[in-house]
């Protein structure tokens, strides 16, 4: 961009201005007023359209709190934060989407200007915006839109869609409202030879481009005249067309940003049995207004695809293609669906591959929804279908009949802690006088590999001289494999009893190395009376380390320095933003380096136990623990580090599959890891330790 030429000495720069509807005669200025009466029209019939259908959803409360709602748009609209995760594809859009906004903010200025008469558009106002920013800005969002076509069209991004003509005409509209806007301006300064051209740099350069070719002026008026009418028709067109096709986002976009949900975003909503007609989602009516509502957002970028383990394992579920047929079937009936959605409109096979990691929505800059939807959609094949696949109804009856999921278990709540100092609080009669609840969980109960981490804990927990009460025999199953294979009923009854047991005891604060378990306790048994502190066994070590409670090994000396590289697991990282813990523990170890596999933190890709796959048999060379394994294993850490029984005993089989014949990599929860490092300090307890927890929690 090059700097405007200096006006004239004889111009005064406070008179800046240019004349609006110059060459546009009264009677066209009104036949452009009725047009644009009836584009305005056609606009909000079809937002009403919309609104009809997404009425028929089920309420949901998303408009408070506002300040915190709205710095979210700032963040995600404003400044585009999930769209730049993304550089190139943010970076255009991001373009674009300025030049949109300051366009629309300069046809603002003219109505104030024109049509209410307050003379805003002249002087330093009208060269520094109107002219210099709107110039700047109009051309960044041609390249954007010209890089846009570029990326779809000659690179061929394999997440986009192929062979729409929509979105070529989209794209080609917005790019010849553009790039029309800028040949009228440049008409208009070469024929008024406007002696503040030169601020509206790329017009200025047209119009000495026009005054090359030696045209006359009446010549220009009658190509102005033209070209105005052209641009004038193209952009009602455009806007007409927003809330009819992809363009409706520009809409919708930052209203998602605004709605989207503050806590446990992938966590399902209780059902009330008692007033409820239909179990799960069967139609359009049993989701909510806010679900209907992604199904218009939707950009179809391919993001939430581009990220999905089942996808990308070669399991039938796209994430961005379910949001798209549920819209395509609501457009289809107008919001009344004969067809059941569970089923018929999505087929069962595709929601029961979803590992509820919610790498989807991580993904997605319109924050859609999706895991919600797909356990909705479960809860409606599981209860009223009694449609799920066969090893999942066998984990749930074992969990009806004996309180986990673990049909072939032989071990008792109690086994794993024989030998180990713990209280138990059902024999105590109460949970007074102990510093940590520990919750076990089933897997580190019933799995003889989980045990161990179990131990490990415990055995590091009473080092930092802190009293552990267990609930043994009548700890029971959170519940949380049933609410995500669909049984809602199940979760609930479970769900009451296990919170009927705590209150009895008096348990207020309870840490777990159960993701799941964690994830259950913080976001869903609230809404059913259960409110209990909890904390991931993670935390707990994170902050004894901090302390100085627990105290790692010294350095090794460097040749024997282990390598080792940490797996977040969805439950702790994306579900619960859980980061730093465990790797505040890893570098807290003396004789470890902490390397990050290629997908790490909130782009971590899940083992595949999620959402009920744990007891899924995943059969070939493409399992999802086994690609989570080959990224951990191409670190070339000798071990990986987890904080998730299910992370445990996914990797643990991925691991041996990737590494059979080739180098030992093993798999150690972070606890096993700091309880062989402190080994030394058995016995020794940290003065004040027990008050100091206290205190924290």
């Amino acid at each position: 961009m090059t700097t405007p030429a200096p006006a004239p000495a004889t111009l005064d720069i406070s008179e800046a201005t240019r004349q609006v509807f110059w060459n546009i005669p009264y009677a066209g200025v009104v036949v452009m007023y009725v047009l644009v009466a009836v584009t305005l029209g056609i606009f909000c019939y079809g937002i009403y359209e919309h609104y009809r259908i997404w009425r028929r959803g089920r309420p949901v409360d998303r408009l408070r709190p506002v300040g915190r709602r709205l710095g979210l748009v700032v963040r995600h609209v404003l400044a585009h934060g999930r769209l730049l995760a993304d550089r190139a594809a943010g970076l255009y859009h991001f373009a674009f989407f300025w030049g949109f906004v300051t366009l629309f903010a300069g046809t603002v200025v003219v109505f104030i200007h024109y049509d209410l008469g307050i003379p805003i558009m002249r002087g330093r106002f009208y060269l520094y915006f109107q002219s210099l920013a709107l110039e700047a800005l109009g051309l960044a969002a041609v390249l954007g839109v010209a890089a846009a076509m570029v990326q779809r069209y000659v690179l061929k991004s394999p997440r986009l869609r192929r062979g729409l003509w929509s979105d070529a005409y989209v794209l080609g509209l917005f790019e010849v409202v553009l790039v029309t806007g800028f040949v009228v301006e440049g008409l208009r300064i070469a024929a008024t030879d406007d002696p503040w051209g030169p601020w509206s740099f790329v017009g200025y350069g047209v119009a000495r481009l026009v005054q090359a070719t030696g045209m006359g002026v009446e010549a220009m008026q009658a190509w102005h005249a033209a070209m105005w009418w052209f641009h004038f028709v193209v952009t009602m067109g455009f806007i007409a067309y927003i809330p009819y096709s992809k363009l409706f986002h520009l809409l919708l976009a930052p209203a998602n940003v605004y709605l989207q949900p503050l806590e446990a975003p992938a966590s399902p909503k209780p059902i009330d049995f008692e007033s409820v007609e239909r179990l799960g989602a069967a139609a359009f009516e049993d989701l909510t207004w806010k679900d209907l509502l992604d199904a218009d957002v939707c950009t179809e970028c391919g993001r939430c695809t581009a990220v999905c383990p089942a996808h990308m394992t070669g399991k039938p579920l796209s994430p961005m293609q379910l949001v798209l047929d549920l819209r395509d079937e609501m457009k289809r009936t107008d919001g009344a669906t004969s067809r059941v959605l569970a089923g018929e409109v999505i087929r069962p096979e595709t929601l029961w591959a979803c590992t509820t990691c919610m790498a989807c929505m991580e993904a997605c800059p319109v924050f859609i929804e999706h895991v919600p939807k797909i356990l909705d959609l479960r809860r409606h094949l599981v209860m009223e279908q009694a449609e799920a696949p066969d090893t999942m109804q066998e984990a749930l009856r074992s969990l009806e009949a004996r309180g986990h999921p673990f049909r072939g278990a032989t071990a008792s709540r109690t086994d794993w802690y024989r030998g180990l100092d713990v209280v138990e609080i059902p024999a105590a009669g109460s949970a007074e006088g102990v510093d940590v609840v520990y919750w076990a969980g089933c897997a580190a109960a019933f799995d003889e590999r989980n045990q161990r981490v179990a131990r490990a804990l415990v055995t590091v927990l009473r080092r930092a001289g802190l009293r552990v009460g267990v609930l043994g025999g009548e700890e029971r199953c959170t519940g949380d494999p049933a609410r995500r294979m669909g049984n809602e009923f199940l979760f609930q009854q479970l769900a009451a009893a296990n919170i009927e047991t705590l209150q009895r005891y008096g348990v207020r604060q309870l840490v777990t190395s159960c993701p799941h378990c964690f994830n259950v306790f913080k976001h869903e048994y609230p809404a059913l009376g259960g409110h209990f502190g909890v904390r991931h066994h993670t935390e707990l070590l994170a902050e004894l380390v901090r302390q100085g409670r627990l105290e790692p090994a010294a350095a090794a000396g460097e040749a024997l320095r282990r390598r080792i590289t940490y797996h977040d697991p969805c439950y702790l990282g994306r579900h619960n933003g859980v980061y730093d813990a465990p790797r505040v523990v890893l570098q807290g170890l003396g004789d470890s380096d902490v390397v990050e596999m290629a997908r790490s933190r909130d782009k971590s890709l899940c083992c595949g136990a999620g959402g009920g796959r744990a007891w899924v048999e995943e059969r070939g060379d493409e399992r999802v623990a086994l690609v989570r394994a080959r990224e951990a294993v191409a670190t070339g850490a000798g071990v990986v580090a987890v904080s998730c029984p299910f992370c445990m005993q996914m990797l643990e089989d991925g691991v041996k599959g990737v590494t059979e014949g080739s180098r030992p990599v093993e798999v150690r929860d972070i606890a096993e890891l700091l309880e062989e490092s402190t080994r030394e300090m058995e016995g020794v307890a940290a003065p004040g330790a027990a008050r100091g927890i206290e205190e924290a929690g």
